[in-house]
């Protein structure tokens, strides 16, 4: 095998092991890659409890609780499937009812969203783009209206 040869073997070789370890990482990070689930996508997924995972939504109509301190419940919904959140802390100024949210946290046993974070829509036109996404895909949200 001439020096030629070798050197093409060997960069051959590393340019497999490194395909290989970026194919090994995607698949590893597959669910992870996404920035948030609806909640009919965290349903058709069938979280286990403890599973932590940004959730993202409208806040439905009539559904938020002020409790004692700051504790609140609410309900994220994407018109399909609901799932009821619950956040102690304090809310966004702007974080209302019909206006999209992302939330952080974790599922817990009794099937409620337990958040860490919640973040809301900035401005009157402004939607987070996955949230916009995933309702204009469903047809229920257009640039320019209020929200369903």
């Amino acid at each position: 095998m001439t020096r030629k040869q070798r050197r093409l073997t060997i960069i051959g070789a590393g340019l497999a092991v490194l395909g290989l370890a970026v194919a090994l990482v995607l698949v590893a990070l597959r669910d992870s890659i996404v920035f948030f689930y609806s909640p009919s996508e965290a349903a058709a997924k069938s979280l286990q409890p403890g599973t932590r995972f940004r959730l993202g939504g409208l806040v439905k109509e009539g559904s938020i609780v002020r409790g004692d301190g700051q504790n609140v419940r609410f309900t994220v919904t994407d018109t399909k499937s609901d799932l009821p959140v619950s956040y102690v802390g304090l809310l966004p100024d702007l974080f209302r009812e019909g206006q999209g949210v992302v939330a952080e946290g974790v599922l817990q046993v009794d099937g409620r969203f337990r958040a860490d974070s919640v973040l809301a829509k900035h401005d009157e036109k402004y939607m987070p783009r996955e949230v916009a996404d995933s309702l204009k895909k469903q047809g229920l949200w257009n640039e320019g209206t209020k929200s369903p």
